[in-house]
């Protein structure tokens, strides 16, 4: 069986509040954790962006579910030798129940830096490099590394864990998919239009069935946004208010700066979320919204409601929406939950 995950947003609460979340979450019958990974918020009124890396040691110790950074871009804020180290840290914290999420990043984290932001083909080819130089230092031998983008010398991980954390890649065009199939352990990616969803789980099947791997047993993660409230003015209303990059259909990776946002979500309407947020208070409506991806195929969705009010959705979610959800029989080596059980 897969599992519903929770989706855990660095930008709009503190660190305290969320591992509270998290904790209901499980409580609730959610069976995973995905938390964003920012340096700053979308827009400054979500007020929050706390280190992921240190939420989700304190995670681990606080809950007994999977977690994972929904994603993490190595070779901006972080060399790709620190997220090893610290991937590794984890999965040796807490065996079979970490994984890593990698990403090719955004300029509205990363430029903070004071680097060149590169174009995006040549982010993902930071991020290939990244990838091998992780699964590099993940085997534990001593590593010298001269690549196009990075050199390491001499670089060794003494604290291992006794397996590897997966490696799963957030992608959304046909050739990193075949990249994250072929090179990696899963999937991560947004709800989108139905079409485009099955092009990127194919190209990702065939890079893995390339590579001589069984994708059947590789994790597909999606993550989807909902807006959960007692009606849909209210719904609506949150929104709105507190997550208007919902509302925005245009790439992102480029923008620098909260305000930037904050300028651009005056434009955004109630209608513009059409598509990209689930706005309603009924609960049916959530469980048939999750069960279409559950069909697509997808192993594990976390759900991000992006009001502020959380505890009222996990409620409803724990009442109504889990216990619905009909998720049929995979391997157990393409759960993410699974891993903490075997």
């Amino acid at each position: 069986m897969g599992g519903l995950g929770y989706a855990a947003s660095m930008e709009q609460f503190s660190p305290s509040a969320l591992l509270g979340y998290c904790r209901e979450a499980e409580a609730q019958g959610f069976t995973s954790i995905m938390a964003s990974d920012h340096f700053n918020p979308w827009v400054p009124s979500q007020g929050q962006s706390g280190f992921v890396w240190a939420f989700m040691g304190a995670l681990g110790s606080v809950t007994n579910l999977t977690f994972g950074p929904g994603v993490t871009p190595p070779g901006f804020r972080y060399h790709p030798a620190i997220i090893a180290q610290a991937a590794a840290t984890l999965e040796e914290m807490y065996p079979g129940r970490f994984y890593l999420g990698l990403g090719a990043g955004e300029a509205l984290n990363e430029h903070i830096v004071g680097d060149y932001w590169p174009e995006a083909p040549v982010r993902l080819e930071r991020l290939m490099e990244s990838i091998e130089i992780i699964s590099k230092l993940f085997t534990g031998k001593k590593i010298k590394h001269r690549g196009e983008h990075f050199k390491m010398e001499g670089a060794k991980l003494y604290t291992l864990p006794e397996k590897a954390p997966p490696i799963y890649i957030a992608t959304s065009g046909p050739i990193m998919a075949y990249r994250t199939g072929k090179f990696t352990d899963g999937l991560i990616t947004v709800g989108a239009a139905d079409e485009k969803l099955k092009m990127l789980v194919e190209r990702f099947e065939t890079g893995a069935r390339d590579a001589g791997k069984d994708p059947a047993t590789m994790p597909k993660l999606l993550q989807v946004k909902v807006s959960y409230a007692e009606t849909v003015e209210a719904a609506t209303e949150a929104a709105v208010r507190d997550w208007p990059n919902g509302g925005m259909a245009f790439p992102k990776g480029d923008i620098r700066e909260p305000e930037d946002f904050e300028a651009m979500a005056k434009l955004v309407r109630p209608e513009n979320y059409k598509n990209r947020v689930l706005i309603s208070p009924d609960p049916d409506e959530h469980v048939a919204y999750l069960q279409h991806f559950v069909d697509l195929g997808f192993d594990e969705i976390y759900v991000h409601n992006v009001g502020r009010e959380q505890a009222p959705f996990l409620k409803i979610y724990g009442e109504k929406v889990v216990p619905a959800l009909k998720w049929p029989e995979r391997s157990n080596t393409a759960q993410i939950g699974a891993r903490t059980a075997n």
